[in-house]
Formats: C-alpha cells, structure tokens, sequence
C-alpha cells in the first residue's frame, strides 16, 4: 500500500510540474503573436497615415494649380483691357477680373487651411513611425527572452519527463495499464489526493468501504469524476 500510495503521489507531482512547463512553454509563442499583432498594427496605422499624408498634399497641389491657372487669366484678361473696343466689353472684363479674384481670395485660404492639414498629418505620420519602432524593438525583445527561455524550460521538462518515466516504471502491472489509460487522457486531472473521506478532485464523498479500499492500497476511481485517487502522506 504504502509503495502503491507514494508512487500515486509522486507521480501526481511529477504530472502537474509538466503542465506547468509545458504551459509556459506555450506562452512564448503566444506572447510572441501578441507582440507581432501589435507590430501589424502599427504598420497599418502608419500606411494609412501616409496615404492620408498623400492625399493631403495632391489635394494641396490640385487647389495650387487652380490658383495659377486664375492668375495667368487674371493676368490675359487684364491685357485685354487696353484692347476693349466698347465700355461694355471693358466692364465684363472688369467683372471677370473681379470675380476670379475674389475666387483666388477663397482657393488662397483653402490653401493655407491645406497646408496646416498636411503639417497635422506630418506629425500624425512621424508618431506612428514612432509607435512602430518601439513595437518592432518590443517584438525582437520579446522574441529574444522568449527563445531564452525556452532553452531553459525545454532542459527542464526534459528532466522531468525523465523523472516521470521513472516513476512510472515503479508502478506494479495490475496498475499500468489503469493508470496509463486516464494519464494519457487527463494528465494532471487523472489523479486526485484524498481529502478526508472527500475526492480531491471533485468534493465527492465517498464510503467508508471505499476509504478503508484505499489504505489497503486498492487501485480506486471516484465514480464521480473519474480521478484516480490515492492517500494524502
């Protein structure tokens, strides 16, 4: 009983200390997508940050190129004052001028506003270069501890996988094959320590037939839950 009892309880150990490694080993390549999902991000954001900054600026060139093509008319029309024939011709000149000046006046301001934009979103492009660079540094920092530590991490599960195989090999036959079934299925979960006449597993309580079962060193399943359970030390 008592070599039964303490090989349960050994390998119980041993089975948590793997799920343990084995999940932290998981967590490396997860931390790594985290930090290359923000890496994406930060290189969408700048991309439609340029292309807001493009925009910008034909939009700036377009209201430009109007600007002159009205000036190098202001320019023709005035020339065709001193030719006018009529005072009529002369005054519809006269408004045309006008008018194409006070439309200049407008494109002028809406060049300005224009050209304040393309400084706003300038320092919106600057910023998110800056954003992707710190997440790029991130990236490679968390690439770097994470392949650090998983040297680490993959000597000691190596270890305790040795360990477990060793305790594994103490079991006696009539158990193995029990054992092995629910191990391979469940883990750590397979097995469960008595809690006073409870499963540590699932609270279950159970008889006083099946507690005296388990001092003898009975292999014992909680018809509840389904753990292999053994003696506390």
């Amino acid at each position: 009983m008592a070599l039964t009892t303490k090989s349960l309880r050994t390998l119980h150990r041993i089975h948590i200390q793997r799920e343990d490694l084995n999940d932290r080993l998981s967590q490396g390549p997860r931390q790594i997508g985290h930090s290359q999902t923000a890496v994406n991000l930060a290189k969408q954001q700048l991309a439609a940050a340029k292309d807001d900054l493009q925009k910008a600026r034909l939009a700036a060139d377009e209201k430009q190129m109007q600007l002159r093509q009205r000036e190098m008319r202001i320019e023709d029309l005035t020339a065709k004052l001193n030719a006018c024939s009529s005072n009529r011709e002369f005054q519809t000149l006269k408004e045309q001028i006008a008018a194409d000046r006070q439309a200049n006046a407008v494109l002028e301001d809406e060049i300005f506003e224009a050209l304040e934009r393309i400084d706003g979103v300038q320092a919106a492009v600057a910023t998110r270069q800056a954003e992707l660079d710190a997440n790029e540094q991130e990236f490679a920092r968390v690439s770097d501890n994470v392949a650090t530590q998983k040297q680490g991490l993959d000597a000691e599960l190596a270890r305790v996988e040795a360990e477990l195989a060793a305790a594994e090999a103490e079991l006696p036959e009539d158990m193995i094959i029990e054992y092995r079934r629910v191990s391979n299925a469940r883990g750590a979960d397979a097995l469960a320590e008595v809690n006073g006449q409870f499963c540590g597993g699932c609270s279950e309580r159970f008889t006083i037939q099946t507690l005296n079962e388990l001092l003898l060193g009975t292999l014992m399943f909680c018809k509840r839950c389904g753990c292999l359970m053994y003696m506390p030390e």
